[in-house]
């Protein structure tokens, strides 16, 4: 399976995952409280991070891909980064970057 990822800054993690939720249709696979939450549907990995000075601004694409190893990122022509990474990969990655204090949700784990 492979899904499209985009990143963008909120500025309200709380009020932006009670949205995002409705829109898509999911709740959150992870969320870090105040940082950062990690969205999964069929089609889409769809990530938000807390950065009111930021709000509604891209940060980064890329994609979730079952057979990527490792994390890579880089950079295109116009100076947008892209990532590559696995479902499995991103998990790990979600810790190292904001903390221990993520919260899973169930399906996550499964």
């Amino acid at each position: 399976m492979r899904r499209f990822h985009i990143a963008l800054a909120v500025a309200d993690l709380t009020a932006s995952i009670e949205d995002y939720s409705r829109r898509l249709g999911v709740t959150p696979t992870a969320v870090v409280p105040g940082k950062y939450a990690l969205f999964r549907t069929e089609q889409l990995n769809f990530s938000i991070n807390e950065m009111p000075a930021r709000a509604g601004q891209l940060r980064h694409l890329g994609f979730e891909d079952d057979v990527a190893t490792g994390f890579s990122s880089d950079h295109d022509v116009n100076g947008i980064e892209w990532e590559l990474f696995s479902p499995a990969g991103q998990d790990a990655k979600i810790p190292e970057v904001y903390g221990t204090n993520v919260v899973w949700s169930r399906r996550a784990a499964e």
